[in-house]
């Protein structure tokens, strides 16, 4: 017995019904000719994931349903399996379908609801109680969606009528951080083995606001071994075909062209997460150009890099703002960074602005050209500046802090925080770096120069400034925030692993204070198990003090 599955990975946009169905229809019409038996598609595929409250709109429902339908009639040469919102008799399913033959044959319902970090859909949906199996060619095929396959306990129980298992197919809509992918082997390697069966995993690609979905759908036999995978961060067309030989599931690749690829190191994966995640929000917002105030230091030349990679050359603007504070190196760099990429430049000096807001200020007893309030003003002049310019052109204004910057609030609020996306956003610092390199060695040049790596950073926004005035070094400070953020640990447990008592405490007061800078930054793309975000919802107002 032998069964030909295509896994359909493609990037579906949350909303757009009628689009992400014409997706799967040409993913069709390759699986006919490529004689598949089924063709998979993603958990939540005809409407996109996630919905979040656009599932509490009877007619986004009603929607889904007729699509499914539709999909039905349009791909009826094949058995068809995907993923889409149903309105129940009894509430909200995550459900997907079994399309054969011009109709829905089957329904299966998600049964374990994930609720933590990015997961909400114990607020949308009820659980499924039952199992779906098909038969097709000979083979019995098991269907789960994404969260029931993470459940091997469950799985044996929820499955133990289920004598013959041959394969099970799990759709899924997994985002991306550092190391999820491993995680995901894992599961179903363990998967595999215990119910000695195939399984074949099909997960949605794209970005959707600040998730990022990788792709990278597989196909495992019953020994555990992953013998294919399809692309990251890319649509693909995953084909194996499924055997049993001498009472042994085994699993082979239908295609020469289709080897395993070679597995990505960490920082190839976060450039891939976040030029697909800038990319998906700009467009599928609508926009078509971006804006970034470049201001020769490495985050901005950072952010400019991946806006070309995204959406390119033609599509971004740079514009530098230089006071009297800033360097001719910097001012230098900024133009150079601009030429490398090839894209527009303009220079807009803010001298005279901020003398004019100043002489204004200064009529208010107890203002002074200096201090804080006074450094900040330059940011909110040039976030000023970048806003109407995108309110003018319709550029959207791509922000260009880092994670450890947002962390504690080393920020403007209204100034370099003002804009539509922080592409950077949760990329600790000392990965900025490591980024800025890869750029350079997978481009066989200096795109971001040398200068701009080597230089110490600072925000310049006074004389001899230096970002060292007022954090940690970036090393120390990453570190306490990842255990802090990322590992949950208290203060103390960092203190007991050798960190400066002193540093942590000041850096742990600095996170929880600037909770409502951070509420009022615009999204970024996630790329750590832990993001500012959905991730970690802390109370603005919040009087509990760390130990």
């Amino acid at each position: 017995m032998s069964l030909r599955v295509g896994l359909g990975q493609f990037n579906a946009s949350v909303g757009d019904i009628a689009g992400n169905v014409k997706i799967m229809r040409r993913f069709y019409e390759q699986a006919v000719k490529s004689n598949v038996d089924i063709l998979v598609f993603p958990e939540m595929a005809v409407c996109g994931y996630p919905p979040e409250d656009l599932l509490l709109k009877n007619h986004f429902l009603e929607e889904n349903r007729l699509a499914v339908e539709q999909l039905a009639k349009d791909c009826p040469k094949k058995t068809v399996i995907v993923g889409f919102a149903e309105a129940g008799d009894k509430g909200f399913f995550n459900s997907l379908a079994v399309l054969e033959k011009g109709q829905i044959k089957k329904i299966y319902r998600k049964c374990i609801l994930p609720n933590y970090g990015v997961f909400d859909e114990r607020r949308y949906f009820r659980p499924g109680t039952g199992t779906v199996i098909v038969n097709v060619n000979g083979m019995a095929v098991v269907l789960t969606i994404c969260e029931d396959i993470w459940h091997l306990e469950w799985m044996d129980k929820f499955l133990k009528e289920i004598r013959c298992k041959d394969i099970i197919i799990n759709i899924s809509a997994s985002p991306f951080y550092v190391g999820k992918l491993d995680k995901r082997q894992e599961v179903l390697r363990h998967c595999a083995t215990y119910f000695d069966c195939a399984v074949a995993y099909c997960n949605l690609v794209g970005g959707q606001d600040e998730l990022v979905f990788d792709g990278r759908s597989m196909f495992l036999d019953s020994t555990g071994a992953v013998i294919c995978q399809a692309k990251a961060f890319d649509e693909d067309l995953l084909i194996a075909d499924i055997d049993l030989a001498d009472g042994k599931r085994v699993m082979v690749k239908s295609a020469a062209r289709q080897p395993m690829p070679e597995p990505m190191a960490t920082v190839a994966e976060v450039y891939g997460a976040l030029v697909l995640g800038t990319r998906d929000y700009i467009l599928k917002n609508s926009f078509g150009k971006v804006v970034i105030g470049l201001s020769g230091g490495i985050d901005s030349a950072l952010t400019a890099a991946i806006a070309v990679d995204a959406l390119g050359a033609q599509n971004v603007l740079g514009i530098t703002m230089p006071s009297k504070f800033n360097s001719p190196d910097t001012i230098s760099d900024a133009e150079k960074v601009a030429k490398n990429l090839d894209i527009e430049f303009r220079t807009i000096p803010i001298a005279s602005v901020l003398n004019s807001f100043n002489d204004t200020l200064s009529m208010v007893e107890g203002w002074e050209d200096c201090g804080i309030a006074y450094e900040n003003l330059q940011a909110r002049i040039r976030g000023t500046i970048l806003m109407s310019l995108s309110n003018r052109f319709s550029y959207m204004v791509l922000t260009t802090g880092n994670k450890s910057e947002t962390a504690v609030g080393y920020s403007t609020l209204y100034g370099d925080s003002a804009g539509g996306f922080a592409v950077i956003k949760d990329v600790p610092k000392t990965m900025v770096y490591d980024l800025a390199r890869y750029m350079n060695k997978i481009n066989n040049k200096e795109l971001i120069p040398q200068s701009v790596i080597d230089r110490i950073p600072s925000a310049e926004l006074k004389e001899g400034q230096k970002d060292t005035d007022s954090l940690p070094e970036y090393d120390l400070l990453d570190r306490i925030i990842k255990g802090y953020i990322e590992d949950d640990k208290s203060p103390q447990e960092l203190i007991k692993e050798g960190l400066p008592g002193d540093v942590v405490k000041r850096v742990v007061r600095m996170i929880d204070i600037n909770e409502y800078k951070r509420r009022q930054s615009p999204p970024g793309v996630k790329i750590t198990p832990r993001a500012f975000g959905k991730d970690r919802r802390m109370p603005i107002t919040n009087c509990y003090t760390s130990q």
